[in-house]
Formats: C-alpha cells, structure tokens, sequence
C-alpha cells in the first residue's frame, strides 16, 4: 500500500529554530556502530566465501566500556584498557562445517581500530570479547540454502529524508573537516572524536565542539590554549568560506576548559578518544544514517549498524527510505520529501506492508499530479532492493 500526502509542517530549514548534532568518528557511540558495522561486513564475507551463502545473524548488539588513563601534558598513558562488548546472534556451524564467527568479529574489530584511531593501540588499548550464540531456529530458517526470495525477519518501521537542510549539511562539514586527511596533516595532536552541535536560530548559526589533543603533542597549557584558538578559528573561516548560507557562524571548542587548573582544565586524551576514561558507547546511540541527529526530523528507533544486510529491514528499509526519498524530492514540483516504510515479519523484502510519502511541494505545483512520478520511484527503488542489500553486504554504505 502506498499513501502519498502533501506536507503541512514546515520543514527544519523553514523554522525559526534547528538544532543538529553529529557525532564523529572517534565519538565511542560512532566507534560502536563503525565496528559492528565492520564486523559483519566481514562475516557475510567469510560466510558466503565457506557456505557459498548467507545464513542468520545479527550483531547489532555491542557496548563500548570505557577504560582509564592519565593524561599528562607532554604525554600520558593507559592505565586500563577500553573494553568491546560484542553479544548478539550467529550461525556458528552449516552441515558440520564450523564457523570461527568469534574470531572474524573480533580480527574486524582490531582491524578497524587499527585503520581509524592512529593514537591508539588497537591490542593494548582495547579488549575485545565476543560472545556469540545461534539464532532462533524460525529465524534461522528463512535464511536457509535454496531461499529465492528474501523474506523480512521483523516489523520494523522506519523513516528517511531529503533533502539534508543547510545547517545539517554544515554540520558534516564541520565534522569531515576536522576528522579529514589535510586537517589532521596541519594539526597531528587533534584527536578523532568530534562531537559537533549546532544551534541555528533564524540565519545565525552557533557550533559547539568538543574535540581532545592528544597529550603528546601538547608540552604546556599555554600550548594547548594556543593551539585550541588556532584550530577554531581554522574551522571558523573554512566552514564561512564553504557555505554562504548564513549571516553568521559561530564556533566554540571545547567549551569545559578553564585555565589554570593544569591537565585536569583541559580536554586532553592519550589515543585521541573519550573511549580511553571518559565515556562509553553503544550501537545505536549516535548518528542515523544521514550522519546526523536532527531532533527536527522524523525518525525510526532503529539501530541499523551491524543488521544482517539481506533480510533485516530495520538496516535494508531505512536505507531504501532515504533512497525512495532522494528520488522523489528530485521530481519536478517537490522541494522535499520524506517517506515511511513499515515492514512484516515473514513478508518478502520487496513487499512492505505500507509506504508513506509527505512531500512539501513547490508553488504552483499539484500533488495529484505527482502521484504517479512518487510511485514509479517507489517501485523502482523496491525493484533495485537486491541490489541494495549487496551493497550492504559489501559495506560500500555508510552507516553513521
């Protein structure tokens, strides 16, 4: 079934007030879901290159707990190790044929560690338990060999959107900015876990940043206050020189720090992430698949990351949603689009229970005579769903 309505809220761009959030790369909640994530890209490869097919699992389930450390300016160390909680479901052995899903989760965990955190030691500074057990046995079924059609292993709902407004689109900036190759060559001691809010109210923007440098690079504290100044004011006039879409940008970094207390007043860290003493994460707490948190915006309670990529439609609807809406807001008329996919457990993957379109349209333009554009690109999406999901399988999207 599909309902397509006409808009009667104004959109986050249309508001007086938007609020956008995005947590980073080194954020513990993003290093939750980039590593489960990770992991099961890496199972669904081992699975199909041994059995020559997919069968059950999930491992959305993962839980950052921080460790502790003592951070020292000239340089600090580890005193206890963060720690990676992995416990969710797996098919563990096909026919008598074993599958060692433990140690491929936790060789993709240190992997990734190993890519994305270069002030950390993925073995030294992380511990990893997995603990993974078999699925129900009607789950498991329906992923079993000789399965043509996909079929949906839950009810989910979800939601997606486009287009990003021009605050939020600021707010990856931002972010991608500070965590990007050529920023990290003129600042080495910034760390990874950037946490951006921004608060827009009419055309005047204000972000909050909270981002740590890396103790080693930091030999007093006027160095780090020195540094800390270069580097907002370096972010300041890169996101006014990109984006002329507001009359002001405001930016605060680090907005605990006070001076005078030596290392504890200021945001310091040893491996560039609160994960090392000040702060846990878990799959599902940070960003959806925009890369954002807008409060302003509809949205679905799940946790996508680390989702089997063929017939979990909490991960495969909420990407297809978005892409259903990218399509629409395109068509002629339509100056934005948001788009609900409800699914049912047992149902073929390409068969939602309902599909919902709200488009704000354009003046002049009709929502009768858009119908028909809305449920060509519904179909068209729905028809490409294969394809989507081998896309996930390979993780070339990006889940957070």
């Amino acid at each position: 079934m599909l309902i397509v309505e006409e808009s009667t809220q104004p959109g986050p761009a249309a508001r007086r007030v938007e609020i956008v959030e995005r947590k980073g790369l080194g954020h513990p909640d993003s290093i939750c879901d980039a590593v489960a994530e990770a992991s099961a890209v890496a199972l669904v490869r081992v699975y199909r290159e041994t059995l020559g097919f997919l069968p059950h699992f999930n491992l959305d389930k993962a839980l950052l707990v921080a460790g502790r450390t003592e951070c020292r300016f000239g340089g600090g160390r580890v005193l206890e190790p963060a720690r990676f909680v992995v416990g969710d479901r797996a098919t563990l052995s096909v026919g008598g044929t074993l599958i060692p899903a433990a140690a491929v989760v936790e060789q993709a965990v240190r992997a990734w560690l190993r890519e994305h955190l270069p002030h950390a030691d993925a073995v030294h500074h992380f511990a990893v338990q997995v603990d993974l057990k078999p699925g129900s046995a009607e789950l498991s079924r329906i992923m079993r060999p000789g399965v043509r059609r996909a079929v949906a292993n839950d009810t989910s709902a979800t939601v997606g959107f486009a287009p990003l407004s021009t605050t939020e689109a600021l707010v990856l900036e931002a972010e991608r900015h500070l965590n990007g190759l050529d920023f990290k060559s003129r600042f080495p001691g910034s760390g990874e876990d950037v946490k951006v809010m921004a608060v827009r109210i009419d055309r005047r923007v204000s972000l909050t940043i909270a981002m740590p440098l890396v103790d080693a690079f930091v030999p007093s504290e006027s160095r780090y206050f020195e540094a800390k100044e270069a580097i907002a004011h370096e972010l300041q006039a890169h996101l006014l020189a990109t984006s002329g879409a507001f009359d002001a940008i405001d930016v605060t970094l680090n907005a605990l720090d006070e001076p005078g207390h030596g290392p504890e007043g200021v945001y310091l860290s040893v491996i560039g992430t609160s994960a090392e003493a000040g702060d846990s994460g878990e799959v599902g707490r940070g960003n959806g698949i925009s890369g954002l948190i807008s409060p302003g915006r509809p949205a679905g309670a799940e946790a996508v990351a680390g989702k089997n990529p063929v017939s979990h439609v909490g991960k495969i609807y909420s990407f297809l949603a978005r892409r259903m809406a990218e399509r629409i807001q395109v068509l002629d008329g339509v100056s934005a689009a948001t788009v609900w996919l409800v699914s049912r457990i047992g149902a073929p993957v390409d068969e939602p229970q309902t599909a919902a379109a709200e488009l704000a349209l354009e003046p002049g333009a009709s929502l009768g005579d858009l119908r028909g554009g809305v449920r060509d690109a519904v179909e068209a999406e729905l028809a490409d769903v294969g394809a989507l999901c081998e896309k996930l399988g390979r993780g070339e999207l990006a889940v957070c």
